[in-house]
């Protein structure tokens, strides 16, 4: 029987405080599942909008949407889904997942109702979470609870962008922003065949990218002749940059690295708008894409991936009461993995 109270973080956007907090488990409508959360991770997008750069709910609201977690009770118009299931999740809610709009990404569907989990509506970092089926997808045996959830949102943005470049095994990517997010897409790079080049202004998350199996890493900041070597090391130039940093800095030197319409891919999220040489895009100098997670229906593809290929998240676990400690720590900078709160019972 599942319990009428649980343990939650919720952000209270009048005074920017988090407290954990008991609440009421939330009840499931038809075509929702209700999930007991294994573990949810924390994304640079919730720092966002804590300080203010990223829109979220007016009302106290629960943080999170990344995680995972296991089914515990079933809505009467749930297709595929059945109680005891290990899934991973989408976090979006009240959208139609059919529009125009939901097959681009459901925040774009043109009912207008969209919400994200974590931001607009509750979200993950809690026991339980109601999820519209339509977001889920069953784990593969080889993807546990414990370190999954940074897959779900992270893993499947940091797929996407790597996988949308395009890029043929041999040619060279850059991924500027090793931390977390950039530590996956070096993984996804580097199994898609592809010689990658770590680039970030923190040398610890730059050892990581190393052991990750980047074929060259640059400190920005303190090598000097980076953007030279870079050049005569790729005989021309990366033929993409997907970018995970947040840093308008990093989006502004990025085309100097690439070569001839190479390609710069858009995934860190800067609090203000980036600069463009609209001059340099008409003649071809360089391209511009974006990816996010998108719609589920892309999820197979990621999560399959994912499997197939044995990638795995660096993960630093904390319990549900550390999660200003987790907050504090990404705004600092002192992270070099994913932080992810583990609930218990976590399952497999």
């Amino acid at each position: 029987m599942t319990a009428k109270l649980m343990k939650a973080a919720v952000f209270y956007s009048d005074t920017k405080e988090i407290r954990v907090e008991q609440v009421p488990v939330p009840d499931i409508v038809p075509n929702e599942v209700l999930v007991r959360i294994g573990s949810a991770s924390l994304c640079h997008s919730e720092l966002m909008m804590i300080d203010g750069h990223f829109p979220g709910s007016s009302e106290p609201v629960i943080l999170g949407h990344e995680g995972v977690g296991t089914i515990v009770k079933v809505g009467a118009d749930v297709k595929g889904f059945h109680e005891g299931d290990r899934i991973g999740f989408l976090p979006t809610k009240d959208c139609c997942f059919e529009c125009e709009g939901c097959q681009v990404h459901n925040v774009s569907c043109v009912y207008g109702n969209a919400k994200l989990h974590g931001f607009a509506t509750n979200g993950f970092f809690a026991e339980y979470a109601a999820i519209d089926y339509r977001n889920c997808i069953v784990l593969p045996e080889s993807m546990d609870l414990k370190t999954s959830s940074s897959i779900f949102c992270a893993g499947v943005t940091a797929f996407n962008g790597v996988n949308s470049c395009d890029c043929k095994p041999g040619d060279w990517m850059a991924i500027i922003g090793c931390g977390g997010l950039g530590q996956l897409g070096i993984q996804y790079a580097k199994a898609m065949g592809l010689k990658v080049i770590g680039i970030d202004v923190n040398d610890a998350v730059l050892s990581v990218a190393n052991e990750l199996g980047a074929d060259l890493v640059f400190n920005s900041l303190t090598d000097k002749n980076y953007v030279e070597e870079l050049i005569a090391a790729t005989k021309g130039g990366c033929h993409a940059a997907v970018v995970f940093s947040a840093a308008s800095a990093a989006y502004e030197g990025t085309p100097q690295i690439l070569r001839v319409n190479g390609l710069m891919m858009i995934i860190g999220l800067p609090s203000k708008p980036i600069l463009v040489n609209t001059h340099h895009l008409m003649l071809g100098r360089y391209r511009i894409k974006a990816e996010t997670t998108g719609p589920p229906f892309k999820l197979p593809k990621a999560i399959a991936f994912t499997a197939n290929h044995n990638i795995k998240p660096r993960v630093d676990f904390y319990d549900l009461e550390d999660i200003n400690v987790m907050i504090d720590n990404m705004r600092a900078g002192k992270v070099t993995k994913r932080m992810a709160v583990v609930f218990d019972p976590v399952g497999k």
